[in-house]
């Protein structure tokens, strides 16, 4: 039996070694590296994949240079730039956390593990990577690739959302970071769950911990990480009116907490025939209905079926709209505004009407 330090430093050299050849080090976050550029890249890598991030974050830091350009922006145009990658508590949490920077730690990025996990948004496996990529610090991190690795390294069976299950993965993440090139072996346990120890189909022929690796022993890697216990996901339905008045559109401000927080959108109700009772509430006047094709948008804990009804107006609204929670969205010139990707798509069916 190998000792724990003979394996730490085993897996650990073995890991470096194929980073030195193989792993990724031009990705545009790691230029130049800064806590802030560091923890912006890893928000947005949280649910999204690098290839759907690069070009996000580089309109991000191009447009929100530093941690006090982020907190001192509007957060319209925070969610603005988030537009499309979904998740958008990341972005409220992201700006959060600039602003709690800029307050209570003099706009610098704290360097103590313990301060960056006060912070909106960042947990354990966050604030690890952004200290050990940007800093050099000594801390080790779990995020759903190290998880897959780990798992089928020591088969650890079981779910790893579950506290237990979670826990031995960290014991074992925490026993092999290794205390020199804490940065490059982060970089590298990253790199190894997405492009060789992948969700379906590794490639266990290319990967540097085949000889001791558990699953591989046991033909188990399809298995392993065990997945998440099936619970159905439900069904919720709503009905998205959408007024307007030649290239204009009505949209509002939604509640900054809760589904969409933040963003713009168009106002519902619960059925097709409660259209005619919310547009009186709404006062639009007169109107002839478009009712476009009903779709689907999937959140990870709930569908959701959208009827999308146009009411093209007879006349513009009398009354003046209420500027603070709602707009008329002109789509010959869009406002830079933060959209949910379903108001988004429907913006660009509303166009097709003009």
């Amino acid at each position: 039996m190998h000792s724990q330090s003979q394996l730490t430093s085993s897996f650990a050299n073995r890991i470096l070694a194929w980073f030195d050849a193989h792993g990724r080090k031009d990705l545009p976050w790691q230029q130049d590296k800064t806590p802030y550029s560091v923890w912006v890249s890893e928000i947005m890598l949280q649910q999204t994949q690098v290839k759907t991030v690069i070009p996000y974050y580089q309109k991000f830091m191009q447009r929100f240079v530093d941690i006090l350009s982020l907190a001192n922006a509007p957060q319209d145009e925070v969610l603005h730039h988030w537009t499309g990658l979904g998740y958008y508590a990341r972005a409220r949490n992201l700006q959060k956390a600039a602003q709690m920077i800029r307050d209570d730690f003099n706009g610098t990025f704290p360097a103590a593990i313990d301060d960056v996990i006060s912070l909106p948004g960042i947990g354990r496996s966050t604030a690890g990577a952004v200290l050990s990529l940007a800093c050099g610090q000594h801390h080790s991190i779990l995020d759903g690739n190290v998880k897959r690795v780990l798992a089928r390294y020591f088969a650890v069976d079981g779910w790893p959302g579950k506290k237990n299950i979670e826990q031995v993965l960290w014991q074992y993440a925490d026993s092999l970071t290794p205390e020199l090139r804490t940065g490059d072996y982060t970089q590298a346990m990253m790199d190894m769950g997405a492009t060789i120890c992948t969700r379906s189909k590794p490639k266990c022929d290319s990967c540097p911990l085949q000889t001791d690796c558990l699953a591989f022993a046991q033909g188990r890697q399809s298995e392993l990480p065990s997945k998440k216990p099936k619970n159905t996901i439900p069904v919720r339905t709503t009905v998205m009116l959408i007024p307007m008045w030649q290239s204009q559109v009505l949209v509002y401000q939604r509640p900054p907490s809760g589904l969409w927080g933040g963003l713009w959108g168009f106002f519902e109700t619960q059925a097709l025939d409660l259209v005619g009772e919310r547009a009186q509430q709404l006062m639009l006047g007169n109107y002839s209905t478009i009712t476009l094709a009903p779709f689907r948008h999937t959140f990870s804990h709930f569908h959701l079926d959208i009827q999308p009804v146009i009411l093209q107006l007879e006349k513009p609204i009398a009354h003046q709209v209420n500027e603070n929670q709602q707009i008329w969205y002109d789509l010959m010139q869009p406002p830079n505004i933060g959209l949910a990707a379903p108001t988004k798509k429907l913006l660009s069916v509303c166009k097709t009407q003009l």
